[in-house]
């Protein structure tokens, strides 16, 4: 017996008062209503409906029923539309998962457009690092950064990234602007502890096929990137940030980006994640076009002396992890040119 659709028919029937109302309501013959409904009954042992010349009416057992099940089968269709979406109209709720530096500088600023869109559709953006997080598994899409390898899960390019090297216009002054990568170990730096633990110490640069790599040093660590970036916006040292999460201080000038004739090459590139049953989602085609066009836009936003030229590299500390990157040996490569 379909359980479910057992108590929808009971729903209906209760409802119209009526085998053939029900039946035209569900859209079933009237035989399939009374079937359910009397295997139903049987089932349970009890006589939910009392049959007559004049229609149906609820048993005293039978209303109780009524008012226990009523809200939990509605609960269980909502639950249902929600997953299942819908062929001609998208809804439901879209779990997305992306790291704050793209959520708060990429995603969320474009969500409204999505809304005005798919209004229908809930988003729900959560905060999420890698494929393996604690609570990936609950999104639909992950928009993530770097090179993490999950095959259970189809993986589609989004964009590429830069990294720039950037202070306060009052720091620089105090401090002077670097004319090559390696006078980078003489400032104070503002540090990024990755997800898994390592602080990215080892910046590396690249000018005509010519690397230069420092290690920096600064006396302010963290794992939260927009505290680092508005510690850089107060002065309190240099910071190297993908260039699509400071689009704004700099086009304010709160923040110059220096170097820019070198390139890193460890900047990490920008990937859309997902299984291939959520493909199957309205809600998530939907969503999969419009991150990948959001994302063409912001490349395509980019100035002249933002060019990237150089397809970036998994960096050398990447599978091997220690504290610091800087205390991973290094592994000569040499970066193609981007595609």
């Amino acid at each position: 017996m379909d359980k479910l659709r057992a108590l929808q028919y009971f729903l209906a029937a209760a409802k119209t008062g009526s085998l053939n109302a029900a039946a035209r309501d569900m859209d079933v013959s009237v035989p399939a209503i009374s079937r359910s409904i009397s295997t139903l009954e049987k089932s349970l042992g009890i006589v939910l409906l009392e049959r007559s010349p004049h229609g149906l009416s609820l048993t005293a057992v039978g209303t109780n029923y009524l008012q226990t099940c009523k809200p939990l089968v509605e609960q269980l269709i909502k639950a249902d539309d929600a997953v299942k979406g819908s062929a001609d109209r998208p809804c439901g709720t879209l779990v997305i998962g992306a790291p704050p530096t793209l959520s708060q500088h990429c995603i969320a600023p474009a969500l409204p457009l999505f809304h005005d869109l798919y209004p229908e559709i809930e988003i729900d953006l959560r905060s999420v690092d890698k494929p393996t997080a604690e609570h990936a598994n609950e999104a639909e899409i992950l928009a993530l950064l770097g090179w993490p390898n999950q095959p259970n899960m189809v993986h589609r390019h989004l964009a590429y990234s830069r990294m720039l090297i950037c202070a306060s216009p009052h720091y620089w002054e105090t401090h002077g602007v670097p004319q090559a990568p390696k006078e980078l170990a003489n400032h104070q730096c503002l540090l990024f502890r990755d997800q898994d633990g390592t602080v990215m110490d080892f910046w590396e640069q690249q000018q005509h096929g010519i690397k230069q790599s420092v290690t920096v040093t600064g006396w302010f660590v963290s794992n939260q990137r927009d505290v680092l970036l508005e510690a850089a916006i107060a002065g309190m040292g240099v910071i190297r940030v993908i260039d699509l999460s400071v689009r704004k201080p700099i086009e304010s000038g709160a923040l110059v980006p220096v170097l820019l004739d070198w390139e890193s090459t460890q900047a990490p590139p920008i990937g859309l994640f997902y299984r291939p049953t959520q493909r199957k989602l309205l809600r998530v085609q939907l969503a999969i076009e419009f991150m990948t066009d959001l994302f063409k836009k912001l490349e395509a936003e980019r100035s002249p002396d933002m060019a990237i030229r150089v397809k970036p590299e998994k960096p050398h500390w990447y599978r091997r992890r220690h504290a610091r990157a800087s205390a991973t040996p290094v592994v000569a490569q040499v970066p193609s040119p981007l595609e």
